[in-house]
């Protein structure tokens, strides 16, 4: 759990943790670019980094994690944009921008992303990982969409919610794989709005 201050600030240590996290992770990036991601081991990446293998394992539980911890990272922020979008916009439109958070900062430096994507692959079991990861989106968009659709937020029943939810994010992987083919020459946000403009939520 990160420290923070009694003001809600990141302490010293927090922000020093992370600055190593970042620096390790574009070590590890590079080299997975270089070797790919199999050939590349966590010896490799925390000698690089002038790690020994101990401490390299403080900062990341495993090599997969270097590659995933971003995708973990999407599902909360995804979910407060959700929460956060006016409460009489339809379900569907609010899914749409919620997914704002990982469209817009593509279209500034697409790079990043791309290389996320590409390493996701090229190796099966980073691919597997991350659709555990945007399945377990689900348990965090379902309540706002039930919510929205005057049902209880509580409530994990509501088959609407699942439905909508299941098919922003199955449009999400679509418009992401469609971008990555491309190599980012189509902006992600126009390739997401294709794939969501052919489903339509139907009215209450």
């Amino acid at each position: 759990m990160a420290e923070t201050s009694r003001t809600g600030r990141s302490t010293l240590r927090e922000r020093t943790r992370a600055a190593m996290r970042e620096e390790v992770s574009g070590i590890a990036f590079r080299l997975f670019a270089e070797q790919g991601f199999d050939k590349t081991t966590v010896e490799q990446i925390a000698a690089e980094a002038g790690l020994s293998r101990t401490t390299f394992f403080r900062y990341f539980g495993t090599k997969e994690e270097l590659v995933l911890g971003k995708m973990s990272e999407f599902g909360p922020q995804i979910a407060a944009a959700l929460a956060a979008r006016p409460a009489e916009e339809r379900s569907w439109e609010a899914l749409r921008r919620s997914f704002d958070v990982i469209t817009e900062p593509t279209a500034d430096e697409p790079q990043p992303f791309l290389n996320l994507m590409r390493l996701l692959n090229d190796a099966c079991a980073l691919m597997t990982r991350q659709w555990e990861k945007t399945q377990g989106w689900h348990s965090l968009l379902v309540p706002e969409i039930t919510r929205r659709l005057a049902g209880d937020p509580k409530s994990t029943s509501d088959l609407r919610a699942h439905a909508l939810v299941g098919s922003a994010i199955s449009c999400l992987d679509a418009a992401t794989d469609a971008w990555t083919a491309v190599g980012g020459a189509i902006p992600l946000s126009e390739l997401l709005d294709q794939a969501m403009g052919v489903l339509v939520e139907p009215a209450a």
